[in-house]
């Protein structure tokens, strides 16, 4: 199964312009590597009237659509919502995956914290955090820090943790 690093942090702290910028170092590497993505809001993720939100109301449990260079899935997540069932359900391709957002689910989380948004952690250190990603000082002292630009550093870190 693919190891998950969740990135959790406060709104426009940064998690996803990190998840860019180590996406493309990682995929440089030759690894691939999954994202998921939590929206608290809704989002429409399929164009109703298109032939796969047709077959999704109908009853599909799962609807894809493939063209040439592209596939998009479309699947009912009612029970199995945690990136950690999400990424073993449907991203066993992946060497890792990284999601943004999820800070109650259980897993390895990395927090972005940002002195502009808050100097206060989003998640405590009980709630799977195994780093820092910050400017702040002081912060849960305990575990890993690192500079928000700090990137190499990121990865070392994690590719430390994949397992084998």
């Amino acid at each position: 199964m693919s190891k998950v690093f969740t990135f959790v942090g406060h709104s426009g702290s940064g998690k996803t312009t990190l998840i860019e910028k180590l996406l493309r170092e990682l995929s440089g590497r030759g690894l691939r590597v999954a994202t998921i993505k939590h929206a608290h809001h809704k989002v429409e993720l399929d164009t109703p009237g298109k032939d796969s939100w047709r077959y999704k109301q109908a009853g599909a449990v799962m609807s894809m659509l493939v063209t040439s260079d592209e596939l998009q899935l479309v699947a009912d997540a009612v029970d199995r919502r945690e990136p950690q069932q999400l990424a073993q359900r449907f991203l066993g391709e992946a060497d890792l995956v990284l999601a943004e957002g999820f800070s109650h689910a259980d897993g390895d989380k990395i927090e972005v914290l940002r002195r502009e948004c808050s100097t206060a952690p989003r998640c405590v250190a009980e709630d799977g955090l195994i780093a820092m990603v910050t400017d702040v000082e002081g912060v849960y002292p305990q575990l890993p820090h690192f500079a928000l630009d700090d990137i190499n550093g990121i990865i070392r870190f994690m590719l430390d943790r994949l397992p084998g």
